[in-house]
């Protein structure tokens, strides 16, 4: 990392922005037709699929902050990625013409998700307040972390094949049905599953590359790395959620568009554990500085606006979740620049 010059590590992030803005099309479309061909339903698939691999970048970009010391910069890249793909779903909102998304996408399993991501956020706001201690080197909340997660995967499960009570379907409802793309003539669920795995290991290299140049950033210009974290190298691995979660909009994959945030913002709790396990001065939440807090906070806020506008369900236009959503962001990110 020292022999990056500033330039070098602008131009790598750069080209990061190019390749995983290009590659989120056909990885989308793919996608899509997995959750088809498997039946697991478009929401699981954005929540598994694309959500798991769409955040490879950030958890190798958290990875290397851990390893580098650099706790703040660690856990706001995850954080700050988590509010702001929060926001693409007021930006999908807006590109979604038909109707308002969260009537259209409304589900148990998608009303759950925000819920569950709340509930681990608030998790994260404990473990830094509380007392720093560890077994085998880990704070234990990172292990609770890993169960709410798969707690949360399990019960989407379970309420979207056995639902308690149900979401009225309306004109504007879309269900979660195979498409008229699902099966297409000598494609093999095989070759599927390995262009996927291809995909995958591209954008878990750019991931690599943006982490590296973000320290580099945050070491040169003098930015703390809490900032860098949460606006640059947060941003830049965000993109892929940003572009599938509007190529879903344009198929009309409404349920794999928001499943798509939903599931990349859980997965990105996750950096928080593995930052743990490799950050070796402490605890990691023993960093947690008021930058931090703040993310944090302001992730909270966001999710239980998407979970209200899913409740809400308004007919038509961005809704008073989505305006409040961007507005919510920006005021987070001006309190964020002046801490």
């Amino acid at each position: 990392m020292d022999g990056w010059p500033l330039p070098l590590s602008v131009a790598v992030l750069l080209s990061a922005v190019v390749v995983l803005v290009v590659s989120g099309g056909p990885f989308t479309r793919l996608a899509d037709r997995l959750a088809d061909r498997t039946g697991i339903g478009e929401t699981m698939a954005g929540i598994v699929l694309i959500g798991s691999v769409t955040s490879l970048p950030g958890l190798i970009t958290s990875i290397l902050g851990a390893v580098e010391g650099d706790a703040a910069f660690a856990m706001n890249n995850a954080l700050g990625g988590i509010a702001l793909q929060t926001t693409f779903i007021a930006l999908a909102d807006l590109a979604y013409r038909s109707g308002n998304l969260e009537h259209a996408a409304a589900s148990l399993p998608n009303l759950l998700a925000p819920i569950s991501l709340s509930i681990m956020l608030a998790t994260v706001l404990v473990a830094g307040s509380g007392p720093q201690f560890t077994v085998a080197g880990t704070h234990p909340v990172s292990l609770l972390l890993v169960f709410l997660y798969w707690y949360w995967l399990r019960l989407s499960r379970t309420v979207r094949e056995k639902p308690l009570w149900k979401v009225t379907q309306t004109h504007l409802t879309r269900p979660d049905v195979p498409g008229p793309e699902s099966e297409r003539p000598g494609e093999s669920l095989r070759r599927m599953w390995l262009v996927f795995a291809l995909l995958a290991a591209m954008v878990s290299v750019t991931g690599y590359a943006v982490g590296q140049a973000g320290l580099v950033v945050a070491e040169q210009t003098g930015l703390s790395g809490g900032v860098v974290g949460a606006l640059v190298t947060g941003t830049i691995t965000s993109l892929p959620e940003l572009v599938t979660v509007l190529y879903a909009v344009r198929i009309r994959a409404l349920h794999l568009a928001i499943g798509d945030i939903i599931g990349g913002n859980g997965f990105d709790m996750l950096f928080l554990t593995v930052s743990d396990i490799v950050y070796r001065e402490g605890t990691i939440y023993s960093a947690m500085g008021p930058e931090v807090v703040l993310v944090v906070g302001v992730g909270i806020i966001l999710n239980l606006l998407v979970a209200a506008g899913l409740i809400r369900r308004q007919s038509r236009g961005i809704g008073f979740e989505g305006i409040a959503i961007l507005v919510v962001y920006l005021v987070g990110v001006a309190m964020l620049i002046r801490t």
